[in-house]
């Protein structure tokens, strides 16, 4: 068996483009690497498939990759609203850093809970300088909320969840079965993914990224969420060439309708901590019966063995736990947590999930074994720590014109223009002709394929 697990070597695939992001890390050659992941097992599929005599030549676009890491839509003549709740920054306490998370309702109540404070960053301010950050956190996160303190890359890997992280390969696969594939006769070597069908129950920021990238070489991507919810600023980078519709899964009604799109996928991607499916009633042994066709990709925050495998987390907490923040302190020489200059752990662990679903579909084309994948942000956050960086005098800041594709995006909020893509695939371009959408615009059904 051949599945994914670890990025392609550097001789695999073609690299243009030039400069890095400013980082005490290699920030831009993840980004490279990650990209041709996607591209080395989108081209070993469409070998397999026969949509290619030979595995296409993969090429990535270095400079383009580094941008895709950070915002790849820009609005014209109107504004994204701002990624950040007011409250979620990183604050001093009593003997370090600590970093709130507070971008959902529930997570900045659970967090003013325990502070005893209004939602006024000055308010917070003056509170925290009286805790211990190992103290607020752990009250933080008992009380349903989400925050992490600043340790050093040494106390990440010393401490009993770093120690369990570095065990957990980088794709961890899981329960071997075989499947059968649907017939997708409007699949080509242009459009490779047309007519798959990619059920997405992910949200901020890797699990969107993983499937908006499928969407790109022609899937059908279906996103689900409950009733209501946004991502003020995340959505129009993130939910391009995807439908988006609502579902209550704790109604009967709901879950009935998921099951049902759940049995005609042929993907099913989801970043539900352990055993939230199950509360669900939706555990490995009812999608196996529902759906025992389908390859299964997830995440989580903090790797999946260890006494944090159900802790909730985001790039932005995971970057100050594993030692990242206080490394580019040092490097930056400043006082305060310095992180990446852009969400790396979430894209490149997207990018790889998308990685590791083409994987299994090629082995499955082939009619072999294949496994469900389980990846984390904070295990990609040790391969980030192992790369090697790549002198260059040349720093990749923000987008010029020339990075943006010239075509209008009409989006669900105004129109604007997207970058180019990073990636390019022998005759497989990536596009996406739905422009992103506001979430709960489509039904919960499948298109014809």
């Amino acid at each position: 068996m051949s599945l994914l697990a670890a990025l392609p070597p550097a001789e695999a695939y073609r690299v243009s483009g030039t400069g890095a992001l400013a980082s005490a890390f290699a920030v831009s050659n993840l980004a490279t690497a990650s990209f041709a992941a996607v591209g080395i097992e989108l081209a070993r599929f469409m070998q397999a498939a026969n949509l290619a005599a030979t595995a296409p030549a993969v090429s990535v676009d270095r400079r383009l990759a580094s941008l895709w890491f950070g915002y790849s839509f820009k609005p014209d003549g109107w504004e994204m609203p701002n990624l950040w709740d007011p409250i979620a920054v990183d604050y001093q306490a009593a003997d370090g850093w600590i970093r709130l998370h507070t971008n959902l309702p529930h997570h900045r109540a659970a967090a003013l809970r325990v502070l005893g404070t209004p939602a006024d960053r000055t308010a917070v301010t003056q509170a925290i300088r009286g805790w211990s950050i190992s103290d607020l956190e752990t009250r933080i996160v008992a009380e349903g909320g989400v925050a992490a303190a600043m340790r050093s890359r040494t106390e990440w890997l010393d401490h009993p969840q770093g120690r369990a992280v570095a065990r957990d390969p980088l794709i961890g696969w899981h329960g071997p079965r075989r499947i059968t594939l649907r017939d997708r006769p409007r699949a080509t070597a242009a459009r490779p993914l047309s007519g798959l069908r990619v059920l997405d129950l992910t949200r901020v920021l890797a699990g969107p990224v993983s499937t908006r990238t499928l969407a790109g070489f022609g899937a059908q991507v279906l996103r689900i969420d409950p009733s209501g919810w946004d991502e003020p600023g995340v959505i129009p980078d993130i939910s391009l060439g995807k439908r988006c519709a609502y579902l209550d899964l704790k109604s009967p009604a709901g879950m009935d309708r998921l099951q049902e799109l759940l049995a005609q996928a042929d993907v099913f991607v989801h970043g539900y901590r352990p055993g939230a499916l199950d509360a669900l009633g939706l555990d490995k042994a009812k999608r196996d019966a529902i759906a025992p066709n389908r390859i299964e990709v997830t995440l989580n925050a903090y790797g999946w063995q260890g006494p944090w495998a159900t802790r909730r987390g985001f790039d932005s907490l995971v970057q100050m736990s594993a030692g990242i923040a206080d490394a580019g302190r040092l490097w930056a020489k400043v006082e305060k947590p310095t992180p990446l200059p852009v969400q790396a752990l979430d894209h490149a662990t997207g990018y790889l999930m998308a990685a590791a679903v083409l994987s299994a579909l090629t082995e499955a084309t082939l009619g072999r074994s294949i496994m469900d994948a389980r990846l984390s942000l904070a295990r990609t956050a040790e391969l980030l720590a192992s790369l090697a960086k790549t002198e260059t005098t040349e720093d990749i800041t923000k987008p010029a014109p020339a990075d943006y594709a010239q075509d209008t995006e009409q989006s669900g909020w105004g129109p604007g223009h997207r970058l180019k893509p990073a990636l390019n695939v022998g005759p497989a371009g990536m596009r996406w002709p739905l422009p992103a959408s506001r979430l709960g615009t489509s039904d919960p059904v499948w298109e014809p394929s």
